[in-house]
């Protein structure tokens, strides 16, 4: 998300490494955004059919919107599983809230985020309509090139802003913000006032924009999104659409934010190895990956690609790795039916190599493994590694280059 935006902002460099960031849903984003007194549309959410239709009497009017909450963009133009077009829908009563939920919840929605597979929509969110007299963006995100945070922002709201910045780059407003004493009103005030607001709204817009920088600091954000930030026909500056990011290395402060965690929008094989301290991230190949250190996961699926496979996964297996890890990662990579090989690609620092070796001869013989596998040792405790294969007896490819093992790799899984 964001990548050209990101690039047409600041020319950010590529990250070497792979990092999962907590996504939220949007009615518990709208809920975090009034906790900082930033206006919003009023909304609640729901679990039930039953349920929808109870929250939706409580709004004192009949327009109103619902929306499917899954953690996936596109979602008014996705299609659910079971036919129903459109993950949002303008509603006039509590029983089209009812009948939209009873076909939304449960359902998995398609989007083109989602992949065919699609997500499961376990709730949905029900929120007053507001008619926006003009729709801005504004984003929060960590910048590179500035080293600090930086505000996003743009007058052409309300659509794909990759889009935007990709075709008109100059409506794209960049803004540096100071970590620690944030945007300050004047500068917050000059950048409404660039921005268009009318007159009467440039100060509940500076403040929106100062509040969700305190947000940012205050919950590890690693970025904030409000898609559009809109002026209503009747005055107000609302954030109708909002979508959080956090730093994961940040759970141990942030219990509350990371108790609000979805898993069921996860893979099951992403939540599983989170269990075990595994960095892994499904992919649609055909040869499983296991490494140590994300830059040398990284290169191995290139060098694959390189030699014409498809790497099935990315799984860093960490510095501190055991037998009894490598194990559970070859549980998780065999779970994927669509696996053909294993490529085990090991540069020992940290990593000891024959506790990677003991793990791997302990995995193929207790899971009975019948794909061809193929491992690369090098580095600390090589030479003991290379004696336990090659006294297991087992079938193992092993190899020394990283060419040749990544191309037996590809050869053996086709």
């Amino acid at each position: 998300m964001l990548s050209t935006l990101r690039k047409a902002a600041s020319s950010r460099a590529k990250s070497a490494g792979q990092r999962r960031f907590l996504s939220i849903h949007e009615y518990q984003s709208m809920d975090l955004l009034g906790s900082y007194g930033i206006p919003t549309p009023k909304s609640k959410a729901a679990h039930t059919p039953e349920e929808a239709y109870t929250v939706a009497k409580t709004f004192g009017t009949d327009k109103l919107v619902i929306k499917a909450q899954v953690l996936a963009g596109g979602r008014g133009k996705g299609k659910f599983d079971n036919g129903l077009q459109g993950g949002v829908h303008l509603i006039n009563s509590a029983e089209e809230a009812k009948e939209y939920a009873s076909k939304m919840i449960g359902a998995k929605l398609i989007t083109k985020q989602t992949g065919a597979a699609g997500k499961i929509c376990n709730a949905i969110m029900i929120a007053e309509r507001r008619t926006p007299s003009h729709e801005y963006y504004a984003a929060i995100l960590n910048d590179r090139a500035s080293q600090g945070p930086v505000l996003v922002t743009s007058r052409q709201g309300g659509m794909n802003i990759e889009e935007v910045a990709a075709s008109d780059p100059d409506a794209i407003l960049t803004t540096p913000i100071n970590y620690k004493d944030g945007l300050s009103s004047a500068e917050a005030i000059e950048l409404a006032g660039k921005l268009g607001f009318a007159e009467s709204n440039k100060a509940a817009a500076a403040k929106t924009f100062q509040n969700l920088y305190t947000i940012f600091k205050d919950k590890d954000a690693t970025q904030i999104e409000i898609n559009p930030l809109a002026e209503t026909d009747d005055g107000a500056v609302l954030c109708m659409d909002a979508k959080f990011g956090f730093d994961d290395n940040a759970a141990f402060r942030q219990p509350d934010i990371f108790a609000l965690r979805d898993v069921s929008q996860e893979a099951p094989s992403e939540v599983e190895a989170d269990k075990y301290g595994l960095n892994f991230i499904k992919l649609d190949g055909n040869i499983g990956c296991l490494v140590n250190g994300a830059g040398l996961a990284m290169a191995t699926m290139d060098v694959l690609k390189l030699h014409g496979g498809d790497p099935a996964n990315f799984l860093d297996v960490g510095g501190g790795a055991t037998p009894d890890t490598v194990k559970k990662a070859f549980e998780i990579l065999l779970a994927d039916k669509g696996v053909k090989a294993i490529f085990i690609n090991i540069f020992g620092g940290i990593m000891r190599c024959d506790y990677i070796a003991e793990g791997v001869i302990k995995a193929t013989k207790e899971l009975q493994l019948t794909i061809p596998l193929v491992v690369r040792l090098q580095g600390t405790m090589e030479k003991e590694a290379k004696k336990l294969i090659q006294e297991s007896g087992l079938k193992i490819f092993a190899y020394d280059g990283l060419d040749e093992a990544a191309e037996k790799a590809v050869q053996v899984a086709l």
